[in-house]
This record gives C-alpha cells, structure tokens and sequence, in this order.
C-alpha cells in the first residue's frame, strides 16, 4: 500500500454536513469519501495515473 500523507482541511460547515451525509450514505468514512472524490475527479480529469488493480471502463 502506498504511504499517505495527512494534512489539515477546512471546510465550512455546510459543506462538512453535506459531505458526511453523502459517506454515511455510501458507508465511508468522512476521509474516505473525500479521498474518493478526488481521485475519482482527478481520474477523469486524466491527471492520474490509471490503477492497474481496476478494471478498464472501455
């Protein structure tokens, strides 16, 4: 597994309460949905190297 890196985010609260409805709703955690957003918006942005682990989407 490759080594994270911790950092600090603000976030106002509405936005905060928005994201964690959304990771309780697809059973994430808080940091894990907001990992997921930005690889997957770093993914179709084609700034991110495919994951050899996930299948092809074509």
């Amino acid at each position: 597994m490759a080594q994270k890196k911790a950092f600090p985010l603000r976030l106002d609260q509405g936005t905060y309460d928005a994201l964690v409805r959304w990771a309780d709703s697809d059973l994430r955690s808080l940091n894990g949905q907001i990992e997921y957003l930005l690889r997957d918006a770093l993914r179709r942005a084609k700034r991110l190297p495919p994951d050899p682990h996930e299948e092809s989407e074509e």
